[in-house]
C-alpha cells in the first residue's frame, strides 16, 4: 500500500507539472528558439539522448528549434589522431588549410550527423547543414594571423525558415563561406548568436558547463540587463570564458533576439525547465528585466 501511495503521489506530481506548463506551452507556440549545444551533452550518449528528447518535445508543442553545435574537443582529438600539428598564437589555434579540412570533416560530418541521428532516434525529423549551405553565413577573417577563422558578416537564414515550414529541425555546423570561396571555422557561440539575430529568435539558449553568470559573491544571477553585463565586465566580475558568452548575448539582443539565457547544459532537461516552467534555469539576459 505504501508503494502504491508513493506511485500515486508521483503521478499527481507529473500531472500538476504538465498542467502548470500549459501557459508556457501556449506562450512559445510558433516561437523560434536557437540552442547552442556544447559541453557535457555532446560528450555523453545519455546526455545526447536526453537533449534530443527535449528538442523533439519542443517541436511537437509548436516551438521551432534550431540547433547550432560546437565540437572543439572532437576536433582536437582528430587532429592528434591524424598527426596534424597546430600552431598557436596567444593561446588560439591557427587554422590553416590542412587544419580546416579536419575541422570541416569533424563538424559537418561526425558531430553534426551524431546530433541529427540522436534527434531522429527520438522521433524527430532533423536535417544537418552548415553555414556554407545556401550561403547562410558569409564570413570575413576574424584575425588574418589566425588563418581560416571567420566572423559572420552576412547571415541569410532562408533555408532554416524553409525547413521549419516543412516540419524539419535544422542542425547547423558552425562553418561559413568566404567571399573568395574559402571555408571559415566560426566560434559556435558566435555562429548561434548570428543565426538567432538573423531569425529574430524569441530565445537564444547557450548551453554551457557552468550554472550561469555569477555575481561577486559567486551566486548565479537569474536575470540581467545588457547594462548589468557591461558593468559586471568592467568590474572584473564577469571574466575569462564568460566574457565571450555574454558578448554573444549582447550582440544577439542588439540584433533582435528577445532574450538570451546562459544555462548549465549538464542539468537534466535544462532547456525545458527554462522554457516551460516558472523556475527557469541559468541567467536570462534581456533589455527589460521584469
Amino acid at each position: 500500500m505504501k508503494k502504491q501511495n508513493a506511485m500515486n503521489r508521483d503521478w499527481i506530481a507529473t500531472a500538476r507539472t504538465l498542467s502548470e506548463a500549459l501557459p508556457y506551452l501556449k506562450r512559445y507556440v510558433g516561437a523560434t528558439v536557437v540552442i547552442k549545444l556544447g559541453g557535457h551533452a555532446m560528450g555523453s550518449d545519455e546526455g545526447m539522448a536526453s537533449f534530443a528528447r527535449d528538442v523533439v518535445l519542443m517541436n511537437l508543442v509548436g516551438v521551432h528549434p534550431v540547433i547550432v553545435h560546437g565540437g572543439g574537443p572532437m576536433i582536437n582529438d582528430m587532429l592528434k589522431r591524424l598527426g596534424v600539428e597546430s600552431q598557436f598564437i596567444k593561446g588560439k589555434r591557427v587554422t590553416d588549410e590542412a587544419t580546416m579540412e579536419v575541422v570541416e570533416m569533424v563538424l559537418s560530418g561526425t558531430v553534426n550527423k551524431r546530433i541529427v541521428q540522436a534527434i531522429n532516434a527520438q522521433g524527430g525529423r532533423a536535417v544537418g547543414l552548415s553555414g556554407k549551405d545556401a550561403n547562410m553565413m558569409v564570413c570575413d577573417p576574424t584575425d588574418p594571423a589566425l588563418g581560416l577563422v571567420g566572423t559572420p558578416v552576412e547571415v541569410v537564414p532562408d533555408v532554416i525558415r524553409q525547413l521549419h515550414e516543412d516540419g524539419y529541425i535544422p542542425v547547423v555546423a558552425p562553418l561559413g563561406a568566404g567571399r573568395d570561396g574559402e571555408t571559415f571555422n566560426i566560434n559556435g557561440d558566435t555562429a548561434a548568436g548570428a543565426i538567432a539575430g538573423a531569425l529574430k529568435a524569441d530565445r537564444l539558449l547557450l548551453l554551457t558547463d557552468v550554472s550561469g553568470v555569477k555575481n561577486a559573491e559567486g551566486e548565479v544571477m537569474t536575470q540581467l540587463t545588457p547594462e548589468n553585463v557591461k558593468t559586471l565586465t568592467e568590474e572584473g566580475v564577469i571574466a575569462g570564458g564568460m566574457i565571450p558568452k555574454t558578448q554573444t548575448a549582447l550582440d544577439a539582443i542588439k540584433g533582435g533576439v528577445r532574450a538570451v539565457v546562459i544555462l548549465d547544459g549538464r542539468a537534466p532537461n535544462a532547456a525545458l525547465l527554462e522554457l516551460f516552467t516558472d523556475h527557469g534555469a541559468g541567467s536570462l539576459i534581456r533589455s527589460e528585466v521584469k
